[in-house]
């Protein structure tokens, strides 16, 4: 499965000390089951392209899930070749530094909106395109959609749920990355690992100033959370009320002058109003008045 993130904006390299990737070299980092690796097919000042090659190891996903027992599903399974949950891990465990906002090197551009592409294979969805719309283009995401048959020999069978998609944005780094380690597994609505309180934190830190104002909230909540009851009502309470919070800050009445105050202000605009006022003829200690 392979991720890639470009950018234009001049210098384009600054993408490598915003992910704290060298693009001379290809890393690797160890994740669940496999290897993520991280390099760049293109590095320029006028374009920069960063790709997170995810590679799963299908032998060790089955070890993995051995205590389980036997199940047909572990041999017979899509999740080694799709850019679901797992890629999701990835991309928080090789790009964390960005994800959290850190840039030693240029701390001036981590909160700078750049335009970004972002390209992902394989990635599966149940909703299909109409749902991949309904949650990325609220985000102010511009999107091509990109399926295949099921089956080629037997187009009657229709479209797959896998698709190859490009989203560009005008954002920041951080939240973009952020929204697809969020979405990617929503778009599954699958996840490869336990779902516990730990994951509503996660939910609410990286959904921090755009989950609460999207209109499929709901849905998105309930996906991440693996549709466990308690904690998705949990979460939207609490987005609850925070919204509740800042609309009742934003409606408290604003601090009242002083009546001393307002008599100054009075006598100010008198004086201004005299033909001939200079701010001449305002009294030592009084200066604040020509304010």
């Amino acid at each position: 499965m392979l991720f890639t993130i470009k950018t234009e904006r001049y210098p384009a390299t600054d993408l490598g000390y915003l992910l704290h990737k060298h693009p001379a070299k290809i890393q690797s980092v160890a994740i669940t089951a496999g290897t993520a690796h991280i390099y760049y097919p293109e590095a320029n000042e006028h374009a920069c392209k960063a790709a997170l090659l995810l590679d799963i190891d299908p032998v060790a996903l089955v070890r993995r899930n051995d205590a389980n027992g036997f199940s047909l599903d572990q041999y017979v399974n899509d999740r080694p070749y799709v850019s679901a949950s797992f890629m999701s891990a990835a991309i928080a465990q090789a790009y964390s530094s960005a994800m959290n906002g850190r840039c030693k090197d240029k701390p001036e551009i981590v909160d700078e909106p750049l335009p970004f592409e972002a390209m992902l294979t394989a990635l599966p969805v149940k909703g299909g395109e109409t749902l991949l719309r309904r949650l990325f283009e609220p985000l102010g995401y511009e999107m091509t959609i990109a399926s295949a048959p099921l089956n080629p020999a037997f187009p009657e069978w229709g479209v797959s749920r896998y698709f190859n998609v490009a989203l560009r944005n005008t954002i920041t780094l951080k939240k973009l990355l952020r929204q697809l380690y969020i979405l990617l597994p929503v778009c599954d609505n699958d996840k490869h690992y336990f779902v516990g309180e730990h994951e509503l934190e996660k939910l609410m830190e990286k959904g921090e100033g755009w989950l609460e104002q999207h209109p499929e909230k709901e849905l998105i909540v309930r996906r991440y959370l693996k549709h466990i009851g308690p904690l998705a009502n949990q979460a939207l309470e609490r987005m609850m009320k925070e919204d509740m919070e800042e609309e009742e800050a934003e409606a408290a009445p604003k601090e009242l002058k002083r009546l001393h105050d307002l008599r100054l202000e009075t006598v100010r605009d008198i004086l201004r109003s005299l033909k001939g006022y200079t701010k001449n003829w305002i009294p030592t200690g009084y200066a604040w008045m020509q304010s």
